[in-house]
């Protein structure tokens, strides 16, 4: 097998039954029209990627491409990083944000092609309370609306549903107070988030860190300091914009590693995906050790 294929049947399908059939059949005769031996999966649980994206690394795959959403990507780059196997990406999720950054096709069948033809590029992997994440993470709100939109919105994914929840989290929820080591520095802030970027597209067209870049060897750290609920608002609208970085009280810096503490257990989340950590968090940079597939 030189090239796997995995899908998740459910990224962007909003119910469709025949989603799983089309996508299978669109896999295997774009394989065989390219002449690549390859295998097409499709997952049936969060994690199954990741063991489906294992076992095709063990069974020689060279390639494999994930099709889905950036939480599918997540499972499958977290194994193929600090291998000589590359990453496809199929963008079929809400926020599609590392496929954005790299300028994957929309279309399925295009989107396979240049997988199955294109040129490998090393980009960065970042790493956050022992989880890799390929494009972002972050620590506070963002991972709030995460963890609501993964566990309220599974029927209706999409930005609209995305914006809803973080506009609630905006007015609802409350900063923190971190102590943040950066590469030795410490500082001290009361935050509503603390954001982590190692490409520049949080996803659906926002850009956070406009200015991150996937091989550069250092990841993007905001500090976005806290305010008034009123003003949190018009804060909001900067994530569209690309403007956040230049808003005042919030502080951005480049590291390669940094540490996060707080008095209690500290909500993440990697590349979308919500996970509940201890009271610090340890953070790095990985140069260069993901193989992806790109235009040629």
């Amino acid at each position: 097998m030189t090239a796997a294929v995995i899908i998740n049947p459910v990224s962007g399908a909003r119910g469709r039954r025949e989603a799983a059939r089309q996508r299978r059949e669109l896999a295997h005769a774009v394989l065989a029209a390219d002449g690549i031996p390859g295998e097409v999966f499709l997952t049936t649980a969060a994690q199954h990627a990741r063991a489906l994206a294992r076992d095709a690394v063990d069974r020689g795959a060279r390639l494999v491409i994930a099709w889905g959403g950036d939480g599918t990507v997540n499972e499958v780059a977290s194994v193929l990083a600090f291998g000589p196997a590359a990453l496809g990406v199929v963008p079929a999720g809400s926020g599609n944000g590392l496929a954005r950054t790299l300028g994957v096709p929309w279309s399925p069948a295009e989107a396979l092609r240049v997988a199955l033809r294109g040129a490998d590029r090393l980009i960065d992997v970042g790493e956050l309370g022992g989880r890799l994440f390929v494009n972002v993470a972050g620590i506070g709100l963002d991972a709030e609306v995460a963890l609501r939109f993964n566990t309220h919105a599974r029927d209706r994914r999409g930005l609209l549903p995305y914006l809803a929840l973080g506009l609630q989290a905006v007015l609802r929820d409350g900063a923190r107070d971190y102590t943040i080591r950066l590469d030795g520095e410490s500082v001290r802030r009361r935050a509503l988030l603390v954001f982590c970027a190692n490409g520049q597209q949080y996803g659906s067209g926002a850009r956070m860190i406009p200015g991150a870049r996937l091989d550069d060897g250092v990841l993007d750290l905001m500090v976005v300091g806290d305010r008034p609920r009123l003003a949190r608002l018009w804060l909001a609208r900067r994530v569209l914009t690309g403007s956040l970085p230049a808003a005042p009280d919030v502080l951005v810096r480049q590291v390669r590693s940094f540490e996060i503490a707080a008095d209690g257990p500290l909500r993440f989340h990697v590349d979308g995906e919500p996970v509940l950590g201890d009271d610090t968090l340890a953070g790095r940079v990985h140069p260069r050790v993901l193989r992806v597939r790109v235009r040629g």
